[in-house]
This record gives C-alpha cells, structure tokens and sequence, in this order.
C-alpha cells in the first residue's frame, strides 16, 4: 500500500508536526504513515481523507490494482 500523504503534506507547507496536530496524532504517526510502516485505522483514514478534502481512495492505493 503507498499513498500520498506527504506529497499532500508537503503541498500545504505544512510539517509532519503540524499535520499530527490537525489529526490529533504524533508526528512519528505520520511518518510512519508516509514512509509505509503503518496503516493508518479507517477513523484515521478518513480524517486524513478529510483534511485533504479528498476520498480516501485518492490518498491510499493498493498496489495490486494500480
């Protein structure tokens, strides 16, 4: 699974420490979350969905159906 989640981050000119704080996350949370290591919950998912003012599917993609 990759995803855009640092790419978004980044777009805004934001840090990952300013990101966890909108999430009510620690920034090891997000990156862990952008480098791969952690799958984020579906609550979260959705968080960072809306956040991002996208559909979940836009940010996470499986790689098999690529």
């Amino acid at each position: 699974m990759t995803n855009d989640v640092r790419h978004l981050r980044e777009g805004l000119g934001l840090s990952q420490g300013q990101l966890a704080e909108e999430l009510r996350v620690s920034r090891q949370t997000v990156n862990a979350i952008e480098t791969g290591r952690y799958l984020p919950s579906l609550p979260l998912a959705f968080a960072i969905a809306r956040f991002f003012g996208r559909r979940i599917e836009e940010i996470f993609h499986d790689h098999d159906h690529d």
